[in-house]
Order: C-alpha cells, then structure tokens, then sequence
C-alpha cells in the first residue's frame, strides 16, 4: 500500500513540516485563545478522519485522530498552553483576572445558572458533601457535560469528550482494572513526557504516585463526565480484562521505580502477565468456560449415541449409552486440562 501525506490529503494542510504544529493541524489561526473554537474544529476534524478509520488506512487514522486529540488536549490545557506557546514563540501575557474561575461563576457566565440560585446550591452541596458541579447535576440545573466543563475551568485542566477518544492498547495495558476501578479514570496516551488520565474530579496524590511508578511518567489529568468515564471503564477493562497485577508484586515494584530503567521494567511485568495463557482465569471466566465445557460434553455424549444408532441400522444397542458416556467423559477430561485451567 502506497504511503500518503495524511495531513495534506485528508485535512488539507499544505507541504511543510511533518507533523504540523498544534494549530495548524487543527486549522486554526495561530494562538488562538478561544477554547470552544479549539473544541469545535476538533470536533469537526475528528469527524471527518473518522470516515477512514473502517478501510484500508485504519492505522494511520487511528495515529491521527490520537494525534489531533493531543492537540487538542493541549491548546485547551491553559497551563499546557501557555508553555506550548512560549515554545512557538509567542510573549508571556498576563493571565485575564477577568475570567471565570469557580464553577459557580462558569455558569452564571455563560447563563446556566442565575445569581439568585447560588446560595441554594451551596445549602444544597454543603449538606450533602457534594462539589458545586455534583450539586447542579443532581438539582437537575446544567447537563452534566457543562457542569463538568465548569470544574475543568475552576481545576485549569482540559476537558475531554471521551467518544472523541481512542486510547492506545499499550497504555491501557499499563494499568490494571482494579486501579481504574478503584480511581475512576482511564489512561488514554502519552504525550510530551506526561500520561494523560481521563478522571472525574482532580487526581488524588495516591492515583498520582501508581500512574508514574506503572508508567515511568508523572501524570496530566484531563476531566470527563463522570458517566462517561464509567462506560469507558466497562467498555475497556470489562471482568477478567487487565487483571495481571498481583498485591506480591506491587511493593517490589515500587522500591525499584526510582529511575528510569525501572519504571520501564514496571511497565513490561503487566504486559507479560496480560498476555500469558497460563495467567490465572477471573471466576466469571471461569464460570463461563465451564458452562461451554459442560454443553460440549453434553453434545459428545449424545453425538456418539445417535452416530451409534444409525450405524446399527436404527436400532438400539446396549452398548450404545455406556460409549456416549465414555465419549462424553473422555471429552470433559480434556477440557479440564486444557480449557477450564
């Protein structure tokens, strides 16, 4: 297959340095500042490059939809951003005291909640224990996917719509269902030395110190829906998927990652484990597999009886039952040791 300039083919970016940089490849002018112009164009890029993900480019669609989603990710990061910038060339500018800042001022900025109901919604959060975004949700004031959009401007994180989202199988191998579990996040990629986390609500010093000990880089946090992030979970860490880690491994694990080298070597034990046919099974696997196991033999014993009635000219035999049964437990022997494990 002939190789093709996908940012020039499918997004229409000229000749020029390969990758782009972050505005250009999202079409954009540069340094623009308008975060939902940012969303937008990615949106409608995604869209797009989604079209050639199902034929014969589904691998450099794949490249470039994470590609775009790290830029993304990025220009609407305002700390990222800014140090991206810089990079670029850009002078420091002082930050806009003028600009939202707290969840509760994101809303009634953007007119999803009136001044007259904050007292209500602090009452209502302070008895309960909630955030001021968990609060509106559950007064059923704004839609999830804005409430979140407001704490990831009161916690300078970028948001991320997670359906947009393809994260890399080598990331998500790095870190065991009981630790996405237990967080709710889900790692996505890496990007400019930090692994970027979907969560939804800042990142605990705890889901900090697993993500750089398991992955060999400190963590970026970027906020979704809290449903979302759940789905994803279920979707990507389903029962009995990415369950290699082990409690014995964890402490010598962590002695080790100081540098490096060992934070590599932490990343390469899950992979192993994952992929090990003779890694223990989950009870659900378990279950399942002997429930097939059980319909096999059930199917052998009653095979080789009706085989031996029509072998006899339809007639019965005595010894046609006791054969089945042979069969049928010759079969579930071999399950055993082989399958059921």
């Amino acid at each position: 297959m002939a190789e093709i300039d996908v940012y020039k083919e499918w997004l229409g970016i000229p000749e020029g340095t390969r990758p782009p940089d972050h505005y250009t490849l999202l079409r954009l002018l540069q340094f623009e500042d308008d975060m939902e112009k940012i969303r937008t164009n990615y949106r409608k890029l995604n869209a797009h490059v989604r079209k050639y993900s199902m034929g014969q480019y589904l691998l450099q669609s794949q490249e470039l939809l994470n590609e775009m989603a790290k830029a993304m990710l990025c220009l609407t990061d305002p700390d990222g951003k800014r140090e991206y910038d810089q990079s670029l060339g850009r002078e420091p500018s002082a930050t806009n005291d003028d600009e939202p800042q707290t969840v509760l001022e994101y809303l009634i900025a953007k007119a999803l909640v009136k001044r007259s109901q904050v007292s209500e919604i602090e009452h209502f959060a302070e008895a309960r224990g909630l955030n001021h975004r968990d609060a509106v949700i559950q007064m059923k004031l704004v839609e999830p996917v804005e409430a979140t959009r407001a704490l990831a401007i009161e916690l300078r994180l970028p948001f991320v719509d997670l359906e947009d989202m393809l994260p890399e199988d080598s990331v998500l191998d790095m870190i065991p269902r009981r630790v996405v579990k237990k967080h709710s996040c889900l790692p996505l990629f890496e990007d400019r030395g930090l692994m970027l986390v979907a969560c939804i609500d800042e990142p605990s010093p705890a889901l900090e110190d697993e993500i750089r000990i398991r992955c060999g880089h400190p963590m970026r946090a970027v906020l979704a829906v809290p449903r979302a992030v759940n789905q994803a979970i279920a979707k990507y860490y389903a029962p009995g998927m990415r369950d290699e880690s082990t409690a014995a491994e964890e402490p010598e694990e962590k002695t080790s990652a100081k540098g490096s080298k060992p934070a590599k070597t932490k990343v390469e034990k899950p992979k192993i484990a994952a992929k090990s046919k003779s890694s223990a099974l989950s009870a659900d696997e378990r279950k399942q597999r002997m429930q097939i196991s059980l319909i096999a033999i059930c199917w052998a014993t009653i095979g080789t009886v009706a085989v031996l009635y029509l072998a006899h000219g339809q007639k019965n035999s005595p010894w046609d039952i006791p054969v089945g049964i042979v069969v049928g437990a010759i079969v579930g022997g071999i399950l055993k040791a082989r399958y059921w494990k």
